[in-house]
């Protein structure tokens, strides 16, 4: 006896695909590394101002990095740990991340050791 009024084709055997030749000649590299993600740090005097009163470091990062992968490249580059990052998109178009580092960091050495203090 018929309960439904639509009809559904049975679940069958579905095999895992075995290509013959690649569809894609040359696979995609991942270009995003951490001297790409971090592009450079900012100087302005608010940034400086972040640095001694919050102990942030700001940066402005590729447009496509997410906050755990700017996270990930400060560890790397600088070898400091980074508490939290906040991310925004300028007008201009470019994304700045603010980084807070952990309270046993001073950002000001940090900054200072980078070149840009």
């Amino acid at each position: 006896m018929i309960t439904s009024t639509s009809f559904r084709r049975p679940k069958t055997l579905r095999l895992a695909r075995k290509p013959k030749y690649p569809r894609i000649s040359v696979p995609k590299v991942n270009s995003v590394d951490q001297y790409s993600i971090l592009r450079y740090p900012l100087k302005t005097e608010s940034a400086m101002k972040k640095i001694e009163d919050d102990n942030t470091l700001v940066f402005i990062c590729d447009v496509k990095a997410n906050k755990k992968q700017i996270k990930d490249a400060v560890k790397r580059m600088y070898q400091v740990d980074a508490e939290k990052v906040n991310t925004l998109i300028t007008p201009r178009g470019a994304k700045k991340a603010f980084i807070r580092l952990t309270a046993d960091v001073d950002a000001l050495e940090v900054a200072s050791k980078i070149g840009f203090v």
